[in-house]
Order: structure tokens, then C-alpha cells, then sequence
């Protein structure tokens, strides 16, 4: 298959060592599903069983790539549960009863692991992703689509479908799934992972309330872009964590993440530490009792980044942003000093030559980190953290959204926080 340009030109600057894909016959695919596995033996199984009660038509179409990976310095009994995934997933390649086109990426065995310093989900997710661009069919006029889920993920039956039909008949670029996190048993981890879903829907149904191009929640096992989209931005990086919050933020400077809400992803509640941060380390948190997790951000933050986008957003936005940024809030003021705003702003205006560059360089300065970075200095520095049900409440009631209960209490029943969580993943 002749690569495209633009696909051959981002191949040639990648260093793949001695990584390469397993799979059956050589064949080419509309759609590629990445999936990083790392100690995952117990669930890979389990995906893939939801996977397969996707339609035929689809699955056809589909290659579903494991990279089963770890660090060179890596726990033992971690190495022979990947060690069993391996053989698992060969075993899987070479079904001829499977519906399912299935390929292997190790870079987990000896001379094949990452090293250390390059280890983690970021590297696992590129590699995947970057291999995958060979096996694209480019000579179809379908989206060439690249589906990052994780290993302790289940999907629903139309998964694949309500995917390929919203990019294809919309024409997306890139965008994330619906998602909600599997309640376990466990009545404290339960709690755990609502309270979680909670915090995380709360501050995206703020950034919606305040008009923000960045309204979506990043989890990695919900992106989907296009080949294309992926090259265009550089690809996915390597961070050990976060690296599907800024995979998304460059895809958002590109085009509008679009949101697909008629399937889902269910992703594990586990505890983790794998990672630095995310839902497992939140539920770890959680269960240790270190804080009390039933807080989040003030209204009164949202209220002024509404405000600021406004006026930054304003064709009469130009050099009288002192006195309007002052007038918002002090600390907005400080913030931006603190950033160097000043001298960007003047930049911007120097360096574009027409009112849609600086519209552009708009939105890539005041992106989805630096968006966050004024959440938590307006939270550090004026308005503490509030109760997540009276934030919650008071955000509903600005957004004019009808709910038939409420609480006053500062921790309602857990039937009344599945109530909420219930609303807001309609919301957000």
C-alpha cells in the first residue's frame, strides 16, 4: 500500500528500534484500534468478548492492536503477566474462528522493553499509534480512523458502528466517545469512583457554562482522530500520564472535538498507581482518607473565566485588556502578568495577517492547560474549593437545567449522588 505523504514524511522522523507489528496476512483496515496492555492478562479476554458482539460489517473493517509493554526495570511477576498476554494474543492472531483481525506489538521481553526513562502509557499509545499508520487502506475514501481504548476497558455492540458513521457521515476530524466508569461491588470504592465522575463532569459542565473551546473530558480510552488529524498535530507523546489531556489539546487547536454520545466506553474503577495521576490514583486517594474529596472548584472561578472569554474573544479586544481584566477580577490581572501575556498578546497582533490568524492564536494561547492553570490560581489565591453539591446545585440553576431532587445535605445518599452523576453524563 503507497503511503500518503504527509503519513511517509512523519514515519521517517520516528525511531521504532526493533518494534514491529504482529499480525495474520497482510491486509489494510478503514479503522485501528490501539490498546496498550500492561498487566492486563485478566482483561484482555473480557474486551475482547465485547468487542466481537460488534457488528461483522465492522469488524471486517477493523484491526484491534495490542502493545503489550513495560519498563526494562519492571516487577517480575508484571513481565510474566505481560509474558502471558503475549502468547494470549498470538494465539488470538492465528484463530481462524475469530471475527475479530488482531495484531501484537511487544515491548515487553527481554531487548524489547521500553527503557526506563521512556516507559509508560504515552509511549505505549504512540508506538501503537504510529505502526498503525502502515496499515491503513488510503486508497479508500473512508476516514482512516485511529480508536484509542485501554485493556481493562468493555465496549457496547454498536461501539464500532456509532463511531464510523458519525466521522464518516459528519465528517469529523477528531473526537471523544461517552464514557462511564463500571460501579463496582465494593460499596467504598463505589463511592470512590461516583465521587471522582463527579468532580471530573463538574468542572467540564464550567468550562461549557463559560464557552470554552476545550469542553470535553480527557480519557484516553475515549479518543478517536483520523490518520490524517494524527500527523497533522505530531502524533501522540510520550508522557508516563496526562498524555491523553495533551494529545487532545493539540487536536483541539486544529478543529472542534466533536462528541460521540450514542455508544460508550466502560472503563475499570480499579485502585493504580501506574500512573501519576487519574482515576486511579483518585480512587487510591479516596479510600486512604487523606482529604475531603466531596469539594471542588467555586462557581465564582467559572463566572470569571466566562467573563474573560468574552472580552478575549471580542473583535474590539485589543490593547485596553489592563483595565478590562482588572475590572473582571485582580487576580485574573495577576494571572495573566504571571504568563507574560502582554508580550504574546503583542506578538499575536504582530505576527497575523488577517483577523482568522489571530482568531487561531486566540485559542492555541489560551489553551486547555493554561484554561486549568487559571482554575487553580483563582482557587489558590481567592475562591477556596466549596462543597461538590453546593458548586454543582448553583451551576445547574446558572445553566437553567431542571433537576426533580436536591440536597441539603454536605454528603447526600449515595442514591442521590448516582442521581447527579446519572444527569451529568447526559450533561457532559
Amino acid at each position: 500500500m503507497q503511503l500518503p505523504k504527509e503519513v511517509k514524511k512523519y514515519l521517517s522522523k520516528q525511531n521504532f528500534g526493533n518494534w514491529y507489528l504482529e499480525i495474520g496476512k497482510t491486509k489494510y483496515f478503514h479503522n485501528i484500534v490501539v490498546i496498550p496492555a500492561l498487566n492486563e492478562f485478566e482483561n484482555i479476554p473480557q474486551l475482547l468478548n465485547s468487542i466481537s458482539k460488534n457488528s461483522t460489517k465492522y469488524l471486517k473493517e477493523t484491526l484491534i492492536i495490542f502493545v503489550v509493554n513495560n519498563s526494562e526495570n519492571e516487577k517480575t511477576e508484571v513481565v510474566e503477566n505481560n509474558f502471558k498476554s503475549i502468547e494470549f494474543i498470538r494465539q488470538k492472531i492465528t484463530d481462524n474462528e475469530s471475527n475479530l483481525n488482531i495484531g501484537l506489538i511487544n515491548a515487553s521481553t527481554k531487548g524489547k522493553a521500553f527503557s526506563v526513562k521512556n516507559g509508560g502509557v504515552g509511549s505505549a499509545r504512540k508506538l501503537g499509534m504510529d505502526l498503525a499508520l502502515n496499515y491503513f487502506n488510503y486508497s479508500s475514501n473512508q476516514k482512516k480512523l485511529l480508536i484509542s481504548l485501554d485493556a481493562d476497558c468493555l465496549v457496547k455492540e454498536d461501539y464500532l458502528e456509532e463511531i464510523i458513521k458519525k466521522f464518516n457521515s459528519e465528517n469529523l476530524n477528531a473526537a471523544v466517545v461517552s464514557f462511564e466508569h463500571i460501579l463496582p461491588e465494593n460499596l467504598d470504592q463505589k463511592k470512590a469512583i461516583i465521587n471522582y465522575e463527579i468532580f471530573l463532569r463538574h468542572y467540564i459542565l464550567g468550562l461549557k457554562y463559560a464557552k470554552s473551546h476545550y469542553d470535553y473530558i480527557s480519557v484516553g480510552s475515549t479518543i478517536i482522530c483520523t490518520a490524517e488529524s494524527y500527523v497533522k498535530v505530531g502524533g501522540m507523546n510520550k508522557k508516563k500520564g496526562g498524555e491523553d489531556f495533551y494529545f487532545l489539546e493539540k487536536l483541539a487547536k486544529v478543529g472542534k472535538i466533536s462528541k460521540i454520545t450514542n455508544t460508550k466506553v466502560c472503563p475499570s474503577s480499579r485502585v493504580s498507581v501506574r500512573v501519576p495521576f487519574g482515576t486511579g490514583p483518585r480512587i487510591k486517594r479516596f479510600l486512604e482518607n487523606k482529604q475531603n474529596e466531596y469539594e471542588t472548584y467555586s462557581n465564582e472561578i467559572f463566572d470569571i473565566l466566562k467573563k474573560w472569554l468574552e472580552i478575549f474573544n471580542s473583535e474590539l479586544f485589543f490593547n485596553d485588556w489592563e483595565i478590562k481584566t482588572k475590572e473582571i477580577h485582580p487576580e485574573l490581572f495577576k494571572f495573566l502578568i504571571s504568563q507574560n501575556f502582554n508580550n504574546d498578546w503583542l506578538n499575536i497582533l504582530k505576527n497575523s495577517k488577517s483577523k482568522g490568524q489571530i482568531i487561531k492564536q486566540k485559542l492555541n494561547w489560551m489553551d486547555s492547560f493554561r484554561t486549568l492553570k487559571l482554575v487553580h490560581h483563582l482557587r489558590d489565591s481567592a475562591f477556596p474549593n466549596e462543597n461538590m453539591f453546593t458548586s454543582l446545585n448553583l451551576l445547574l440553576d446558572k445553566l437553567e437545567i431542571q433537576k426533580n431532587y436536591d440536597t441539603t445535605e454536605e454528603i447526600p445518599s449515595l442514591e442521590i449522588q448516582l442521581k447527579y452523576l446519572e444527569l451529568l453524563r447526559r450533561l457532559t
